[in-house]
């Protein structure tokens, strides 16, 4: 049940199946990549934005919380992602509009999966003083 896609830009990933399906935890599976897209999707977008304003930015992560159907097919019902970006002097407000800017017009995974079911946002803002990390999804 592991397959390997390759990307249109040549990169590769192995995904994997459950267990109750053989799959053998070589990689992670289908719907959890479909996760790491959009939170990897929205965080480009969210940095992009701050740092085309000259915003300071060192570092965001993205949690993402997701609700499925409990019977086949077992889509996504609410996706929740919870925005964690640190930066220099960061407003609070800033952020948001970034947020708010890449859930409702520039992150195409998040539009799209908003017509199939409820995608909320929320973020909060630390300052690299308290907490230093680089951009990870």
């Amino acid at each position: 049940m592991a397959f390997e896609a390759e990307s249109g830009s040549g990169h590769r990933l192995t995904v994997d199946g459950p267990p109750d399906l053989g799959g053998r935890d070589q990689g992670p599976r289908p719907m959890e990549v479909l996760l790491e897209g959009l939170g990897t999707c929205s965080a480009v977008d969210v940095v992009y934005i701050l740092q085309r304003g000259r915003h300071s930015v060192t570092g965001c992560e993205v949690d993402i919380e997701a609700s499925r159907a409990d019977t086949p097919p077992k889509v996504f019902t609410a996706i929740h992602l919870h925005f964690r970006v640190s930066g220099s002097d960061l407003k609070d407000a800033v952020v948001g509009r970034a947020v708010k800017l890449s859930a409702e017009k520039y992150c195409s995974a998040s539009i799209m999966l908003a017509e199939a079911c409820q995608v909320t946002h929320s973020h909060e803002v630390i300052d690299a003083g308290e907490v230093s990390h680089g951009l990870s999804p």
